[in-house]
C-alpha cells in the first residue's frame, strides 16, 4: 500500500496492535480516500498482492461512497489467505481528509512508516452492534490512560472523559479534572455518576450508552444491509447453471 502510494489509514485489530491494544487478526482494515487516482492506486497494489475481491458489493467506487466495505482475498505467497477490507465512510467519524490530518504515523526500527487511524476517531469506529468490538474500545481508551495520566498532554483529559469505560478510571478521572468533567456531563450524563463515585449507577449507564450506540448503529447498517442482500441474489440468478 505505501509503495504504491494509496491514501489510506490503517484501522481495525492491526491498529489496535500499535495502540497498545493487541488483537489478534488475520485481516487488514483500511479507510481510504475514494476518488479515481486513489483508487487506480489501490488497484495496483491488490494486482501485486495478487488480491481479489470476493463477496458483495464490487470493487466500485459507488458502493465505497455509500458506505459499503470491499472486500480482497489476497493469494501472493507471502500474504496468501490474507483479507483485506476497505472503506472510505465510517458511521460518526469524520470524513476522510480530516481523518487524514489528523493521522498517527508510526515507524518501526527498519524505517517502515505506518499511517494509522488517530486514537480518537479509531475508537469512534469501533463503536459498533458488534458485541466483540466493546471490550477492545475499552481496552484502546484504558491503555491509553495508563501511558499518559501521570503526564497527560493537551486534549487527553477531554478525550478520556469522553470514551473511558472502565468504572474505576472513569471515577478517577474525573475526580482529578472535576471542572472539566462538569462541563462535559451535557454530552455525556453518565459523567454525574463517575463524579458522585456511584459505582453501581455508573456500571449500568455504561452499559445503557453501549446498548444506545449499537442501537443506532443497526439502524445505521440496515439498508446498508439490504443493498448487499439485494447484490448477493442479482450475483446468484446471473451464475451460469
Amino acid at each position: 500500500m505505501a509503495a504504491h502510494q494509496v491514501q489510506a489509514l490503517l484501522m481495525g485489530g492491526q491498529a489496535c496492535v500499535f495502540y497498545g491494544a493487541a488483537e489478534f487478526s488475520r485481516d487488514t482494515d483500511y479507510v481510504l480516500l475514494a476518488e479515481p487516482e486513489n483508487l487506480r492506486r489501490l488497484d495496483a497494489a491488490l494486482a501485486e498482492l495478487q488480491a481479489t475481491c470476493i463477496a458483495v458489493p464490487p470493487f466500485h467506487l459507488e458502493y465505497l461512497q455509500r458506505g459499503h466495505a470491499v472486500h480482497f482475498r489476497c493469494q501472493h505467497p507471502d500474504v496468501a489467505g490474507i483479507r483485506i477490507d476497505v472503506m472510505s465512510v465510517l458511521r460518526g467519524v469524520a470524513p476522510f481528509l480530516e481523518l487524514w490530518k489528523r493521522r498517527t504515523t508510526v515507524e518501526d526500527p527498519h524505517g517502515e512508516r505506518y499511517e494509522l487511524l488517530a486514537l480518537p476517531d479509531l475508537v469512534q469506529a469501533k463503536k459498533t452492534q458488534r458485541a466483540k468490538d466493546w471490550p477492545m474500545l475499552r481496552r484502546l481508551v484504558e491503555a491509553h490512560y495508563l501511558q499518559h495520566r501521570a503526564a497527560p498532554q493537551s486534549g487527553h483529559a477531554a478525550f478520556w472523559l469522553r470514551e473511558l469505560r472502565t468504572p474505576e478510571f472513569l471515577v478517577e478521572a474525573t475526580a482529578r479534572w472535576m471542572e472539566l468533567a462538569r462541563e462535559l456531563q451535557g454530552s455525556r450524563p453518565l459523567l454525574e455518576s463517575a463524579l458522585a463515585k456511584a459505582r453501581r449507577e455508573l456500571e449500568l449507564a455504561l452499559a445503557e450508552e453501549e446498548q444506545a450506540e449499537r442501537d443506532r448503529d443497526r439502524v445505521y447498517w440496515q439498508p446498508l444491509k439490504t443493498e448487499l442482500e439485494a447484490l448477493r441474489r442479482r450475483a446468484v440468478k446471473a451464475r451460469p447453471i
